[in-house]
């Protein structure tokens, strides 16, 4: 059983989960055509919502998905274990926007990141919430909505 929020969780509304993703849309957009994504991935099943609300957004037809776990029932990994991920034909030469919902550790979007980029591809990584505090990682988010340093509960996660 997953551990439970605490009382003082923030707990997001869709219309704040909504401001979230045009905040990160707006700052995506505005990088330099050369930059822009090509296919927006998002990580299952945390950035399976905001990857698409970006990828309609963005006017951005190409959503592939990666499916990552960083925890398990107890929750906690050791390390972040990458089940699937997007044939590299479909990441090689290909500017990538990977999207989740929140950087906590950043070791599952690491993880995710260098999968990508062994198979070719060029990636930034786009979160709604950036937890800068419990990061374990040298890399950070290209681009994050807010930072936060508390349990986040979105409105697709059905309360957690």
């Amino acid at each position: 059983m997953p551990a439970q929020p605490p009382a003082d969780a923030l707990r997001l509304s869709w219309e704040q989960l909504d401001a979230l993703v045009e905040r990160l849309a707006g700052e995506v957009m505005r990088l330099e055509p050369s930059t822009q994504p090509e296919a927006i991935l998002a990580v299952s099943r945390g950035g399976l919502v905001p990857g698409a609300m970006l990828a309609y957004r963005m006017g951005q037809r190409d959503l592939l998905v990666a499916v990552a776990e960083h925890y398990d029932e107890s929750g906690r990994r050791e390390h972040a274990t990458l089940i699937r991920m997007p044939p590299d034909e479909a990441l090689r030469g290909r500017r990538i926007l990977i999207v989740d919902e929140v950087w906590e550790s950043g070791r599952t979007l690491q993880r995710v990141a260098e999968a990508a980029e062994a198979a070719g591809a060029a990636v930034r990584i786009a979160v709604l919430h950036y937890k800068p505090s419990q990061s374990e990682t040298t890399r950070t988010p290209d681009h994050y909505a807010e930072t936060a340093t508390g349990w986040v509960i979105y409105p697709y996660k059905g309360g957690e």
